[in-house]
């Protein structure tokens, strides 16, 4: 790791700091707050005016240092792409929601074309440029040539992931932390890989680390889905070039259980007309067995520290 990918770290941190900071006023004077529906935990009402859409914040941080030192960020420029085109599906979600007072944002439909759109495209890129080989944790280097089951496999990990991310930002700092610790290991990854991507993996995690100091509890921003969506889709491209997307499943373990949690409430509540957790995604389960918001961001954060640990093992 050179000394020029290092530096765009602490150059993403400062930059996404004064972005965020100057941002909030402006954000407040616009009244671009966040919404908080009424069938959410209670003490999320108190939320209510907190100005949202502070993904633009670290999203031009990370962007801007990326730009300036392009010559060495030349082969992250379809994880930029996807972080831009899905972070833009997210901007026109949050827009409609705090500017046309739309509590539900884009219509689903509008959303899941976006999305599927973004993902047949980086699907077709990856196998025009990389093939229809994933890597098989703890194999010590095997491959698993998927074929033609690449396509719905691929769309299938894009989609679930960067809906998982959006899932996970529920609660004040959660998914910032959370994916702090995701894109060091995938940087990690990128180390025992070579792709390239270091640069960007560590002015992302400068970007969040600054927008963590204005996202923790309690929260005076909120990245809302401009962010949520744009890092779903900065994890999941990442993992893909890697050609290790089956490791999301240990680094996104938060995601996956966030995303398991709603499917099952809402399968479960159709059949039975009953609940099977307090609340979905499950950190409002927890929220409403009286576990205080810092609590479950440590503890969510703690297991995916595990989880990335058992994934930096699996590459090897």
């Amino acid at each position: 790791m050179s000394m020029i990918e290092i530096i765009h770290l602490p150059i993403s941190f400062i930059l996404s700091y004064f972005i965020i900071k100057n941002m909030i006023p402006y954000l407040t004077k616009l009244k671009f707050g966040q919404f908080v529906r009424d069938d959410g935990p209670e003490s999320h009402l108190k939320k209510t005016g907190t100005p949202t859409m502070g993904g633009i914040g670290f999203l031009i941080g990370i962007f801007l240092t990326a730009g300036i030192f392009f010559w060495v960020n030349k082969e992250s420029l379809p994880i930029l792409v996807m972080m831009i085109g899905f972070g833009t599906i997210g901007f026109l979600d949050d827009y409609i929601k705090v500017v046309k007072k739309r509590s539900l944002g884009l219509r689903a439909y509008q959303k899941l074309l976006g999305q599927l759109v973004l993902s047949i495209g980086f699907t077709v890129f990856l196998m025009m440029n990389l093939g229809t080989e994933i890597y098989i944790p703890f194999s010590s280097g095997s491959y698993l040539d998927l074929g033609w089951f690449f396509i719905p496999f691929s769309v299938i990990v894009i989609l679930g992931t960067t809906n998982g991310v959006n899932l996970t930002d529920g609660i004040d700092g959660l998914a910032t932390t959370v994916t702090i610790i995701v894109a060091s290991v995938l940087t990690i990854g990128e180390l025992w890989m070579g792709n390239g991507n270091i640069s960007l993996s560590l002015a992302v995690i400068g970007g969040l680390g600054a927008f963590l100091i204005f996202n923790r509890y309690p929260a005076k921003l909120f990245m809302g889905d401009t962010g949520s969506l744009a890092l779903g889709g900065f994890v999941v491209s990442m993992a893909m070039i890697q050609q290790n997307p089956l490791i999301i499943m240990m680094i996104g373990f938060v995601y996956l259980v966030e995303t398991i949690s709603v499917m099952l409430q809402v399968g479960y509540y159709k059949k039975t007309k009953k609940r099977l957790f307090l609340m979905a995604p499950i950190h409002h389960h927890y929220e409403l067995k009286g576990l205080r918001e810092l609590q479950i961001v440590s503890l969510f954060s703690v297991v995916t520290f595990i989880m990335g640990v058992i994934a930096i093992v699996s590459m090897f």
